[in-house]
């Protein structure tokens, strides 16, 4: 069995990348890398990693690893990720690829000249739920989709009141490109990834600016100087080429009686699904709709629970399947750009007041 060696750098979220390589025979996980040296050294420690590096540098320097993953704040996802394919390294990339649609072109080009796979973590597809509504649909159970809702909402959850999620420069965005991004990658993938036409939004910065908001627990620290420079709700309304209509909604803190709440509505004209997960739950999210000789019928489909990791760990899988077979990478670089740049529209939309028509991509299929 052919293995590929594997570098992670970052040492927050990528405690979820280390378990996802880890759940693979093929992954030789080879170092870890991270500014939090005694964090890393503990995630080092349990998954029997033998080298750790305060210096990402060094780890790329290293011969006997082929490919990274990225888990790193995202105004380093791009010049890492450039490092890494300079240096001859697959990239897989936590979401969202970059903070612009001009930034992630950048990387997007430079591993398609050098012939490496680039990858993102859009783990959600991974999803149970998310499977069982892939394949009713791919078997014509919903016909065609003519709308769809994507939404992520949370009363209060701010991740780190003052960290570099809330700054626009160091995030390049709130809600909408840290939580939005994975919806409105569930809908367009579950819809066959209709091209976006034109974009209407607005976004609003309400809770947050008053420090509060804030996602409780140990996870994230509110620091003593609370800039908030980015959106705490995002809201755009979309019309694809072929006519289709998607809403999406995104909220890090709202007076709301949502908890923590995501999923995606469809809307065809054969039937119907509405997928909601509250709190992260992965059993009793998923209902379908349909007729049966004119009588209304609510189906849900009794779904097998999942570990946590188990989204991260089909990501890996099908990066390690395209190092080492070639099989196309998916959800693939070109995927993370294309979500990236309706990101890009839709606060435009929203700075500008307007709705806006999509401009010619940047990267198109053929380059990427």
């Amino acid at each position: 069995m052919e293995r590929v060696g594997v570098g992670v750098i970052g040492c927050g979220i990528g405690k979820w990348h280390l378990e996802g390589f880890s759940q693979d025979p093929r992954a030789d996980i080879v170092a870890i890398a991270g500014l939090n040296t005694d964090q890393c050294t503990e995630m080092a420690k349990v998954h029997n990693v033998p080298n750790v590096y305060s210096d990402y540098q060094q780890l790329l320097a290293r011969t006997d690893i082929a490919a990274i993953s990225v888990a790193v704040p995202n105004f380093l996802h791009v010049p890492i990720g450039l490092d890494a394919v300079a240096a001859g390294k697959h990239v897989l990339m936590e979401k969202p690829l970059a903070r612009s649609e001009e930034e992630g072109a950048t990387l997007v080009r430079a591993a398609d000249d050098a012939g490496l796979v680039l990858g993102i973590f859009f783990n959600r597809r991974a999803r149970a739920d998310m499977e069982v509504l892939r394949a009713h649909i791919q078997d014509g159970g919903l016909g065609n989709i003519y709308h769809a809702k994507a939404f992520w909402r949370r009363r209060s959850g701010v991740p780190g009141l003052g960290s570099w999620f809330t700054s626009k420069e160091l995030a390049g965005g709130g809600p909408l490109i840290d939580l939005g991004v994975h919806v409105l990658d569930m809908a367009l993938w579950q819809m066959g990834d209709p091209e976006i036409a034109t974009v209407s939004a607005s976004t609003y910065s309400e809770i947050g600016p008053q420090g509060q908001g804030h996602w409780g627990g140990e996870r994230f620290s509110v620091q003593t100087t609370s800039i908030f420079e980015v959106e705490d709700l995002a809201v755009a309304f979309m019309r694809t080429v072929s006519g289709a209509s998607v809403f999406l909604e995104a909220s890090w803190a709202a007076h709301t009686s949502d908890t923590d709440v995501f999923g995606i509505y469809l809307l065809g004209d054969k039937g119907g699904a509405e997928l909601h997960v509250k709190d992260y739950a992965t059993v009793g999210t998923l209902t379908l709709f349909s007729n049966i000789d004119g009588v209304p019928v609510d189906a849900t489909p009794r779904l097998p629970a999942k570990i946590p990791s188990a989204g991260h760990a089909q990501v890996v899988s099908a990066f390690l399947d395209s190092i080492i077979n070639g099989a196309p990478m998916s959800p693939s670089g070109e995927d993370g750009l294309k979500r990236t740049r309706i990101i890009d529209a839709i606060y435009r939309s929203a700075e500008e007041g307007r709705e806006l028509s999509l401009q010619p991509a940047l990267v198109t299929s053929e380059e990427a």
